[in-house]
């Protein structure tokens, strides 16, 4: 007896899926997970403890997709350190620096920059930077640059917006051709003292409790040296 030939199946219906890279909205998503989560395994873990492994999984990522964007552990971590300072500096950009007078002005803008420099995470970051300097010369160079480049342009503005805003139409220093260089001592004045000590390992709310006087200060100090030509 001849058997009958078995019925052919049906060919499963296909999923519909996507091809090819995701949109554009999408792949900002991944990135901005992806960085959020390198930037806290890295704060907690240190550079060297860190792992991609770890990395993915807080980010509800891959490796492949991690590597895809980063080819290793120093970008990963530069990037993230540059996503953490481009935040920083758009908060400073959208402050308007409130005052009748350019001592408040310039007094709310100090504050504001100390207030954004001095955090956990960002003296962390700076520090694990500091840190893998020697090992990786190039990725020490590369964050700290950028960081001097970027906080002095930001400043830059945020001191034109000053100059715009009342009385400092007399001091020089506040012209366009000078901003640049009065950007460069406001930073080195007001930041970098606040700066090392909090690197050096002083509490961060001890230091944001003399922040006013601190500032009232310094301000006072740059004022001077502006009215007097000291930043030529």
């Amino acid at each position: 007896m001849t058997r009958s030939p078995a019925p052919k199946s049906s060919p499963a219906p296909r999923v519909a899926g996507r091809c090819g890279r995701p949109p554009r909205k999408l792949a900002g998503e991944v990135d901005e997970r992806i960085l959020e989560a390198a930037r806290k395994v890295f704060l907690e873990r240190g550079f060297e403890g860190a792992s991609v492994e770890e990395i993915a999984e807080a980010a509800r990522s891959g490796k492949p997709t991690i590597y895809a964007r980063y080819p290793n552990k120093q970008a990963l971590f530069a990037a993230a350190y540059t996503s953490a300072l481009a935040a920083r500096n758009a908060r400073l950009a959208s402050h308007a620096p409130a005052g009748s007078t350019i001592e408040e002005r310039l007094t709310r803008l100090g504050e504001a920059l100390l207030i954004e420099v001095l955090t956990s995470e960002w003296i962390g970051l700076m520090r694990l930077a500091i840190a893998e300097a020697r090992r990786f010369p190039d990725l020490g160079i590369s964050v700290l640059k950028i960081t001097r480049e970027r906080g002095r342009e930001t400043m830059a503005r945020l001191l034109g917006e000053v100059a715009h805003a009342g009385d400092s139409g007399t001091l020089p220093e506040f012209d366009p051709e000078h901003c640049a260089t009065a950007a460069q001592y406001f930073v080195e004045l007001i930041l970098l003292p606040m700066l090392m000590r909090a690197l050096s390992g002083e509490d961060l709310k001890t230091l944001h409790t003399g922040i006013s006087p601190y500032i009232t200060q310094r301000i006072a100090f740059f004022l001077a040296a502006c009215r007097h030509g000291g930043l030529g």
